[in-house]
């Protein structure tokens, strides 16, 4: 705005009232995929709500610290997969100047589960004027166990693996 407001809007979606629309039909996509919060991607139109905004809010600020979406795949399709199954790539990986605050106030906001990501869009404009402010922060980082958990349920296969091979070698110390 003209009193430096910065002001966010995405039409994409905007429908007529009046129309039978498919946007609330279950199981319909809509959305550009790269900024569609998992929920979104999945079409599971009802648990779509404030917390799908603060996913886009934060993909938004994702590709304002790293210069790309989390999400971006050869094709829209491969994009919704991502979004779905995969975990973003760490701002800080990407871009290493980016405050350590900053990306954890980021990689929050682009939780998978809805309940995990901030309560509010308050809460979240709270986290990054605390941020700004040089206070301290509310989100927490995701910690090692939680990451090493998230990464067994993405690669079952090679985890069960691992835990039988494990298993294998304390049973074969223990018996030896």
């Amino acid at each position: 705005t003209s009193e430096g407001v910065p002001k966010i809007s995405d039409f994409g979606l905007a429908k007529h009232l009046e129309s039978d629309s498919a946007a609330t039909k279950t199981g319909t996509i809509l959305g550009t995929p790269s900024y569609m919060s998992p929920e979104q991607a999945r079409g599971a139109v009802k648990e779509v709500g404030p917390a799908s905004d603060q996913y886009s809010l934060g993909t938004i600020l994702y590709e304002m610290l790293t210069g790309r979406p989390p999400f971006l795949a050869a094709d829209p399709v491969e994009t919704i997969l991502e979004v779905i199954h995969n975990e973003p790539v760490s701002p800080r990986q990407l871009q290493p100047t980016v405050p350590v605050d900053l990306d954890t106030i980021c990689l929050k906001a682009l939780q998978k589960e809805p309940a995990k990501r901030y309560a509010s869009a308050a809460d979240l404009a709270e986290d990054l004027r605390r941020f700004r402010a040089g206070e301290p922060i509310l989100a927490r980082p995701i910690g090692r166990l939680e990451r090493g958990w998230r990464w067994c349920r993405r690669n079952p296969v090679v985890a069960s693996w691992a835990a039988a091979s494990l298993l294998l070698l304390l049973a074969t110390t223990v018996v030896s």
